[in-house]
């Protein structure tokens, strides 16, 4: 099915809050096999509202509004549907009653909250368990989901009613596998040359998204039936694998530090980090990861050239004869701190994220990274070019990446 998603709020174009939501409604959609027309982002403006409601009903198989649907005055949505789509606004009972038994001080504050009851004529509620419940209408035959703004609240929402209604709202004959690969390590040109024979399938769609420093491929693939879509899919899969190698690191929703976790957890190894000019942005990553604890024991930002030497025992010599970017200092930092804690892995981190601190030898983005495997230790020297915040995100992404690809090949 086609849709579009209408984010509403002033917050959002006035740019005070970031349109996460919208995102995150989008994904979701793709996996499931959904088509995104478009997507908007309008201020609390009841004229835009309707416009935007109207004009989308005339070109897609269903829409998703967020936003607008609290309890203030400038939450319009539910008023601007009533208007423009002439479905006068009416109360819902049982959202009053829900909210009259959650309320410590219902004579209080009821008359506040009302406003959530009424709903636009024929809305029927998504979940009769939350105060900020949505609503779906069917208008003209197109449905209409309403959730909420706040993104936990929509999300939640959307992931256990909307996509399991529409997947049975669906008429179409057409059986859709969709997935994502996430690559690194190829610039986004050459992953479209590789792949350009796989866009001559008429079943197949193929779509390249440039992601921070990552390339996203998508791959779309409607069969008639269950059978033959899995064998598009399967055929298609293999040509991606094939044509991209290592370079995909994982698919849909996994992350590079959720696939370097993985890796490790499989293969009981513990890691270490010795961080310098990432000042902790590579641990910060790893632990986002839910059992991160099970594979990575932690990690040290040693900073300062006093601090290489007491907690990574670092010599003083080569800090002294290679400074502290070199190579000699990169491989010392993972394989001392290593020895010091008793992982099987240790990775370390050493540059100049600039703007400052920069010479003709070792110019801004020069970073070295040392990885220590199986008793061994070795080093790559890294030229990355970008403002401080790219370089600290590209040398974290590419630290990550070479413990992956260190980890795959079982040897440095």
């Amino acid at each position: 099915m086609i849709g579009e998603i209408i984010a509403i709020g002033d917050e959002l174009t006035s740019g005070r809050i970031t349109n996460t939501t919208s995102a995150f409604i989008a994904r979701e959609l793709f996996q499931a096999g959904h088509e995104i027309y478009a997507m908007h982002t309008i201020g609390d403006t009841p004229k835009l509202i309707g416009e935007a409601l109207k004009r989308a009903i005339r070109r897609v198989d269903f829409l998703i509004v967020t936003g607008g649907l609290g309890p203030t005055t400038d939450d319009l949505t539910n008023e601007a549907v009533a208007e423009a789509l002439q479905r006068p606004a009416t109360l819902n009972e049982a959202i009053l009653e829900k909210i009259r038994s959650q309320l410590q001080d219902p004579d209080g504050q009821l008359d506040a909250l009302e406003k959530l009851a009424w709903l636009p004529e024929g809305a029927e509620v998504l979940s009769a368990e939350e105060r900020m419940a949505g609503h779906l209408l069917v208008h003209d035959d197109i449905p209409i989901f309403f959730l909420p703004g706040v993104p936990v609240q929509a999300q939640k929402l959307l992931v256990d009613i909307v996509l399991p209604r529409l997947a049975g709202w669906s008429g179409c004959n057409k059986y859709q596998r969709m997935r994502l690969y996430k690559t690194v390590g190829l610039p986004e040109h050459e992953i479209n040359k590789r792949l350009m024979p796989l866009e001559q399938e008429k079943q197949v769609a193929v779509g390249y998204y440039p992601v921070d420093f990552e390339v996203h491929v998508s791959l779309s693939v409607a069969g008639s039936s269950a059978e033959q879509g899995d064998v598009l899919f399967n055929d298609a899969e293999e040509r991606i694998q094939e044509a991209l190698g290592d370079h995909i690191y994982g698919t849909d929703q996994e992350t590079l530090a959720e696939v370097v976790g993985n890796l490790l957890r499989q293969r009981r190894l513990m890691l270490s980090l010795a961080e310098s000019c990432t000042g902790g942005l590579i641990s910060s990553q790893l632990t986002m990861v839910p059992g991160s604890s099970e594979w990575f024991a932690g990690g040290v930002v040693a900073y300062s050239n006093h601090l290489k030497e007491v907690l990574l025992n670092v010599d003083q010599d080569l800090l002294r004869n290679y400074g502290a970017v070199s190579e000699q200092v990169a491989r010392a930092m993972a394989a001392r701190l290593a020895a010091r804690v008793g992982t099987k892995v240790s990775l370390s981190i050493t540059g100049i994220a600039g703007p400052g601190g920069g010479s003709k030898e070792k110019p801004v983005g020069t970073v070295y990274i040392g990885l220590f495997y199986k008793n061994k230790v070795k080093e790559t020297l890294h030229h990355f070019s970008g403002g401080r915040k790219e370089i600290q995100e590209l040398t974290a992404q590419t630290a990550l990446d070479t413990i992956r690809r260190v980890l795959l090949a079982d040897a440095l």
